[in-house]
Parts: structure tokens; sequence; C-alpha cells
């Protein structure tokens, strides 16, 4: 005979006729923080008896716990490379905390999302992490902004949420550092700049190239806009070259650079000697392409451990974490 089913959180919400939220923050002793009635509060116990509700005694609170849970709701994050290293450094921070990881992926779906949100507070986790796959501005779910939260590799419209972002426009700034500091302060074109696709990542690494080198008394020749992969890159450099020949590329990461080194290699262009060629992201591809790729590298572990820090702390910050170079033979 098939075992019978354990009561979930959902069902005594359900049956009390009150979010899960109001549920959760009923039974563990934290009404006060949501100015929940008196009425709603004795329903909610009514029913938790009613269905003789049993808690995870596994998850306990930040205040009590030695090991418990935290929650990880992620867009498209989850299997990406890149989300991989966020992964692996919150969960080592966690781990050292005696904490664990409890990942959903929502493939970009606010219903799936939603699930999500309430099945970890099924779980009764401790907090949560958001993350995305892209570095952008989100808009919470009203069920998402009544959690323990931070945000990781985002940050929230309203500003309201502690969240842990790289450093972009001291990246950009890095990356002009580094061609200037080299003597290319004249004919440097930006490679990728799509503000409708990249707005918060893209200007803010723009912004910080400009920034830098205007202090130093040069101005960027221009953009050459395209999307951030390599094929785009590839066809809007070759168009460029046709009638410019410019001394450098700082391109918006490394999928660019790499469209722009085949596009340089078809117009008898080698890197470095007749254009230099800098780039973001410090990701595998850049150490394959030849001659090695300077990149300015997105510190991801370090910033799902930080983002773990900062939900254990209890910490109301946002941080920008820098974003450091990446030598390679490119410049």
């Amino acid at each position: 005979m098939a075992g019978r089913r354990r009561v979930t959180l959902s069902d005594v919400a359900s049956r009390a006729g009150v979010s899960v939220t109001t549920a959760s923050y009923i039974l563990n002793g934290r009404a006060s923080q949501m100015r929940i009635s008196q009425e709603a509060s004795s329903r909610v116990r009514e029913a938790a008896q009613e269905l003789s509700y049993r808690p995870n005694l596994n998850a306990r609170s930040l205040r009590t716990s030695q090991t418990s849970a935290i929650g990880v709701i992620s867009d498209h994050v989850a299997s990406g490379a890149y989300a991989s290293q966020m992964l692996s450094g919150a969960s080592a921070a966690a781990r050292a905390s005696d904490h664990v990881l409890i990942i959903g992926e929502s493939e970009g779906s606010r219903g799936v999302e939603d699930r999500l949100v309430e099945e970890l507070i099924d779980r009764q986790v401790d907090g949560m992490l958001y993350l995305t796959l892209t570095t952008s501005r989100v808009k919470l779910s009203p069920t998402l902004r009544q959690q323990r939260l931070v945000l990781l590799n985002c940050a929230d419209e309203s500003g309201r949420f502690p969240s842990v972002l790289p450093d972009e426009f001291g990246g950009g700034q890095t990356a002009a550092r580094a061609l200037l500091d080299a003597g290319y302060g004249e004919d440097v074109w930006i490679v990728g700049e799509d503000p409708d696709l990249f707005a918060f990542a893209g200007s803010l690494r723009v912004e910080g190239i400009r920034h830098q080198f205007e202090s130093a008394g040069y101005t960027p020749r221009g953009v050459v806009s395209c999307d951030w992969s390599v094929v785009p890159a590839y066809e809007a450099v070759g168009k460029m070259l046709v009638t410019e020949r410019p001394r450098a590329l700082i391109c918006l990461n490394d999928r660019i650079a790499m469209g722009s080194y085949q596009a340089l290699a078809e117009h008898g262009l080698s890197v470095p000697h007749d254009v230099a060629v800098i780039s973001f992201d410090g990701s595998d591809l850049a150490s394959w392409l030849r001659p090695r790729l300077t990149s300015v590298a997105i510190p991801y572990a370090d910033l799902g451990a930080v983002a773990v820090e900062l939900l254990l702390s209890g910490q109301a910050a946002t941080r920008r974490l820098p974003m450091p170079l990446q030598a390679g033979e490119s410049i």
C-alpha cells in the first residue's frame, strides 16, 4: 500500500485561505513582520492542527541552525557554463556555514518561478538567492518580495533588496587602462554595444571605457554595434574593416572577440601586431584563442560566495566585485 502523502505548507495555506508565505510566517513565529491579523493567524494554526501538519525539522531558522538549506531560484542559469562557477562558489560558502543549496530553474516562466518559490517555502529554507543568466535589472514577483532574499548577478528595479554584481563600470575602466598603458589611445573601436539587448552590463562597460579614455585625453573612435555572439561580430567587424583600420578593438565579450579575430585574419591583419584586442568575461574561450586573448574576467565564483555570505549575515548591502584583468597576448 502506498504511503500517505506528507501534508505540506501549501495544504495548510489552502485550508486556511491564505498565501503560502503568510502561512510560513505564522507557523515560524514571524507574523509580526507582515502585519498579519490575529484572525488569520488563528485560522492557519487551526488548519495545521486539523491536517496534522508536521514541519520539516531539518530546516531550521538562521537564528538557531547549524545545518540548514538555502533556496536558489534561477532563470536559465543553473545549466550554463558561467552559472556552474557561481553555484560552485555559493555552494562552497554554504557548506562552510553548514548549509546546503536547493536549486530550481524557471526557464524564464513566471508561473514556474512562483511554484518554485512556494516549494522552497514548503521546505522552509532559511532564505533564497535569485540568479539571472545575464547581468540585468529584474522585476520581482510579489511572492519573492516577501522572502529573505539576495539577488545574484542582477539588481531589483526598486533597489530594495541586497544584490551582488560584477563591477561592470570598473571593468570597463580596467580594459581601457590596459590599452592606454600599452600606448593605444587613438583609433580604438568598441565592438558589441547593443542597448536593446544588453543595456545593463554593456552600457556600464562602455561608460567605464569612455570615462577612462576621456580622463587620459582620448575618445574611442566609434562603436561597431552587433549582437554579443561570434557570427554577428565577424560580420560587423568585417564590414567595418572595408573602410577603417583600427589600432585596437575593445570587444564587450569573448564571443565577440572570437568573431573579430576571424574578421581581422580574413582582411590580412594579425593580432596584436596590426590590431590589439581586449575583451570581457575571462571565459575558457579566451585561453583557447591564439594569440591568447587578454580579457577582463567576471569573478563568478566570488559572486556566488559573497551572495551566500550576505544572505546568512542579514546585511542589506549591494556589493560590486572587481573584475580582474586576465592577461593574454592580444595587446
